[in-house]
């Protein structure tokens, strides 16, 4: 049967639990992804995920910062988290899923932002960022990477030229710099069979963004935005895929909206 991912950072769920539930209602994908939960597990909303058709939850929050979850209408099961760079930070958690052909990993990730200095000597929130990348690249090297698995969420870079409003711009600002841009794409061309389901449909000439910044004071009018948020898959997954989608007008819903807005990968 046909199903979807959607991934969002949501950037606080309780703040934002009522455009969340309203995504849910409108686009009604089967599982949801959300980065920057900003809430302890036990403070997730998971009554009123429930009541909206998605009693399954996998969550890994953290006080006020960063934090992690799936929400599903199906089972979830072999739940974990796992830590980078030897800091207790949540910003993964995977878990099984069945729709029926055998389980599938889906791992929820949120990147590190990497602040704004591109420089690892005099920044250490970019040495983080490259080393947690770093990891990533080891990690996914592993046998179990090699099929039957999708990554998402909020990996804080644009890789491609048309990912940005102005590449040259940009190039010198973290989320797009070489160091970054080539870290990633290493990760997507490195021989683990990974594609990138938004750019499997959107050429790469396109531009494309998921997430505006709050200082622009008309973010819709100045439309400088930034592909930081993705849903890559293993060859056999993403040979099923049937479309994706990325939800601008979520970044205009309420006065108090995310700054980032859903994507989602729908499958045959």
């Amino acid at each position: 049967m046909p199903t979807s991912f959607a991934t969002w950072n949501i950037n606080s769920v309780r703040l934002r639990l009522p455009i969340v539930l309203d995504f849910l209602r409108q686009y009604d994908p089967d599982i949801l992804c959300l980065q920057e939960i900003k809430c302890l597990n036990d403070q997730f909303p998971r009554n009123e995920f429930a009541a909206a058709g998605y009693p399954h939850h996998a969550v890994h929050g953290q006080k006020g910062y960063h934090g992690v979850a799936i929400v599903s209408k199906h089972p979830l099961t072999d739940i974990s988290s796992r830590v980078f760079c030897e800091m207790e930070e949540s910003r993964h958690v995977s878990a099984l899923v069945d729709f029926g052909k055998g389980p599938l990993t889906v791992h929820n990730f949120y990147i590190p932002a990497g602040g704004d200095l591109a420089d690892p000597e005099l920044n250490p929130k970019f040495k983080h960022k490259l080393g947690f990348l770093s990891e990533l690249k080891s990690w996914f090297g592993e046998d179990h990477f090699r099929e039957r698995q999708l990554i998402c969420g909020d990996f804080n870079i644009a890789p491609l030229e048309h990912d940005v409003w102005s590449h040259k711009q940009l190039l010198d600002v973290v989320s797009h710099t070489p160091v970054e841009t080539e870290a990633l794409n290493a990760l997507l061309t490195g021989g683990h069979g990974w594609v990138d389901i938004v750019r499997k449909y959107f050429p790469a000439e396109e531009k494309l963004y998921s997430w505006w910044s709050y200082r622009a004071k008309d973010w819709q009018a100045a439309n400088k935005g930034r592909r930081l948020d993705h849903i890559w898959a293993t060859a056999d997954i993403a040979a099923h895929t049937a479309g994706a989608e990325i939800i601008k007008p979520a970044r205009g819903w309420s006065d108090k909206p995310s700054d980032h807005v859903p994507v989602i990968a729908r499958f045959a």
